[in-house]
């Protein structure tokens, strides 16, 4: 583990007791910031290449003062280049001493604008690290499980595995779901008074809520409704209030840009890592756009309230302005402030020129979105209605904007929900009679849920208090990278090598591998830096009973052989039967006889439904965005059979309308 071997190069023995009494990160750190221009001018173009070279006799013949030198080294000694527990605000530190290469090194006045923590709140943060430090190498065994190496899998981090036991779980549940069919009613009615027509749904039969699951129950309803009169026996006004979402958290961030921008989580942060650090905006030099990037909290500074106040009453007018709060969840450790741009005066459009394309996009989202968490809610009207029909109930809803409020500047995206739309539905009496029109019947079939998309995952991860934010796009890249899953368009699938993991671990390691052991964890975790627990004793409940396990799975997997699977496809040089493997891009065939026979070549996946056009067969492949398409085998020398659809006649739950008119 690349982190903790970083916190034993820096700490030496993790079991002394670190002393930074002496140490004021606010008094010293300016004089940290002078060091490293001083390090600059004398030809060290890095820290890493500045620690390769006298350490010591450099940093003395810089810092006179004797015991401000050991205050400095004990500090930088201990952080440079330390990026652990982003919770302590660890790499927050190693991102500011990093930036202190840069031509227009930052002042510690600064860094505490952009970061937007107090002078004391850096100093508990530095003990924190250094806390926590001192247990890292025990709580590594938990931190990155990977008791064996088995073969050739390469098994990941406890997290990494929740992950892709998420992953395949819901894989499992798609495969194993039963469609049930089910039909909806709708009755196109028309009033009179305002000749304006509306839609009304059926609900039930003597205001009892009825389900209809067949073509026949249809028939039945509309037997018994023909030729009836429709009576308005309820009708309920009112108004409804839509708020802002709040201020972006690390978790919130990554989703909403998966979802408006198509951004995956890697690219989120690197994007955000980027306008954070400092970006030239003309006259305004070298300015960090947005506060820090990693964080649970939606706590925002009452300067930039303020700030959001101006704006919002310049730009929109003091009707849309409102000043809200937002709590942060209780388990938040609410470091830093939400994510939200440190100069609300610097709009997206004013500094556009000064950005890439996606820091632009980024940067409108996020400032979007905070100044939007200030501002009003959006009022709708709305109506219902209760319409019966010979003992049959129908209901009609309606709503109309009235005050766009917030939904002027921005909007939040949900998975699988749609945005609300204005449905009319004329002001109606209780006791009216209105007419139908025409009847339309709907068959539709329940469908299973959705395969995860990094959005939808992130949420999920959060919900179940699994890992850290800014953990999980470097796990999810990993499990990606080594082919346990893949991405089909924008959705997360199991690979066949994906599911024996995770059969492999599940079946071992029960007790280890679930949500509620990776959630406690955490919050053990949690606790030994606030001081509550004792590292060792977490680390000893767990480790014993652990370690005997790993013993005994590794004994009984030694006489387990991970078969290849073989194909149908002779090898072209020798004879044999062809093994299929992974490699980096996926599934490909190979010579068991290798290193004798080194043939390799394409797996070529085909379908059962021979080509409309020709009759062949017909190939199933990947475009360059992952999506696939379907071709004929022949194509292009004999056929030009290309489509994104599968042809023939693929099984499909597709919805069937009928409608009966009115006679």
């Amino acid at each position: 583990n690349s982190d903790i071997e970083k916190v034993k190069e820096y700490t030496g023995n993790l079991n002394e007791t670190i002393d930074l009494t002496n140490v004021n990160w606010a008094t010293d750190f300016n004089s940290i910031v002078d060091m490293y221009a001083e390090f600059k001018k004398l030809g060290y173009k890095s820290m890493d290449d500045f620690k390769a070279k006298e350490w010591n006799k450099q940093l003395e013949t810089i810092l006179n003062d004797e015991q401000k030198y050991e205050n400095v080294k004990v500090v930088l000694t201990k952080l440079v280049g330390l990026d652990l527990y982003n919770a302590a605000g660890g790499e927050a530190i190693q991102n500011v001493l990093n930036k202190m290469f840069s031509k227009n090194a930052p002042k510690f006045e600064n860094i505490l604008e952009l970061t937007g923590l107090t002078a004391d709140q850096w100093q508990e943060d530095i003990n924190s690290i250094l806390e926590i430090a001192k247990a890292a190498s025990d709580i590594n065994a938990l931190e990155s499980f990977n008791p064996f190496d088995y073969k050739n899998l390469d098994l990941v981090s406890d997290e990494a595995v929740e992950k892709l036991k998420l992953i395949v779980d819901r894989e499992e549940e798609i495969e194993k779901f039963i469609p049930e069919e089910y039909w909806n009613i709708y009755a196109n009615l028309l009033d009179e008074n305002s000749k304006k027509g509306f839609v009304a749904k059926f609900y039930g039969k003597n205001s009892k809520k009825v389900d209809i699951h067949s073509k026949e129950e249809v028939d039945n309803i509309l037997q018994e409704i023909k030729n009836q009169k429709y009576i308005v026996t309820a009708v309920k006004k009112g108004e409804k209030k839509r708020t802002p979402a709040p201020p972006f958290t690390t978790s919130t961030m990554q989703q909403e840009a998966s979802r408006k921008l198509s951004f995956t989580l890697k690219k989120t942060m690197s994007v955000a890592q980027g306008i954070y650090e400092g970006v030239h905006v003309g006259n305004r030099g070298t300015v960090g756009l947005i506060t820090y990037m990693r964080t649970d909290s939606t706590r925002i500074s009452e300067e930039a309230r303020a700030a959001a106040k101006t704006q919002i009453t310049k730009d929109f007018g003091a009707e849309y302005y409102e000043n809200r709060y937002y709590k942060t969840k209780q388990s938040a450790q609410d470091a830093h402030e939400g994510i939200r741009p440190t100069y609300v005066d610097l709009t997206p459009e004013s500094i556009k020129e000064f950005l890439t394309n996606d820091q632009y996009k980024l940067y409108r989202l996020i400032y979007n979105r905070f100044l939007a968490s200030q501002m009003s809610s959006a009022v709708y009207d709305t109506i219902s209605a209760n319409i019966d029909v010979n003992n049959y109930n129908f209901r009609a809803s309606g709503q109309t904007l009235k005050f766009k409020g917030f939904m002027t500047l921005y909007v939040e995206t949900e998975d699988n929900k749609q945005e609300e739309e204005d449905v009319s539905v004329p002001d109606l009496i209780e006791g009216q009679e209105v007419i139908e029109k025409k009847i339309d019947t709907k068959q539709s079939f329940t469908e299973p849920p959705p395969r995860y998309t990094e959005a939808s995952l992130v949420k999920v991860l959060e919900e179940k208090g699994i890992g850290r934010p800014s953990t999980y796009s470097p796990t999810i890249t990993t499990i990606l990278d080594r082919h346990y899953i893949e991405k089909e368009q924008k959705q997360l699938v199991p690979t066949d090598l994906g599911k024996v993991v995770n059969k492999l671990l599940t079946e071992n390691f029960s007790d280890v591998i679930n949500v509620e052991f990776t959630a406690k964890i955490e919050e053990e975790f949690d606790e030994v830096a606030e001081g509550k627990e004792q590292w060792k004793e977490v680390i000893r409940e767990f480790y014993g009973p652990f370690e005997k396990q790993v013993e005994k799975v590794e004994k009984e997997l030694e006489h387990v052989e991970l078969k290849e699977e073989v194909s149908d496809v002779p090898c072209d040089k020798c004879g044999r039967m062809m093994v299929i493997k992974y490699g980096r891009y996926g599934k490909f065939l190979a010579c068991p006889g290798y290193p004798e026979c080194k043939n390799a070549k394409p797996l070529v996946e085909t379908i059962d439904e021979p080509c409309p056009k020709c009759g062949g067969k017909i190939q199933v492949r990947k475009s360059k965005r992952k999506r696939k398409f379907y071709i004929c085998e022949n194509n292009p020398e004999k056929c030009d059979y290309i489509s994104w659809n599968k042809p023939g006649k693929e099984e499909k739950k597709t919805s069937k309308k009928t409608t009966k008119k009115k006679k």
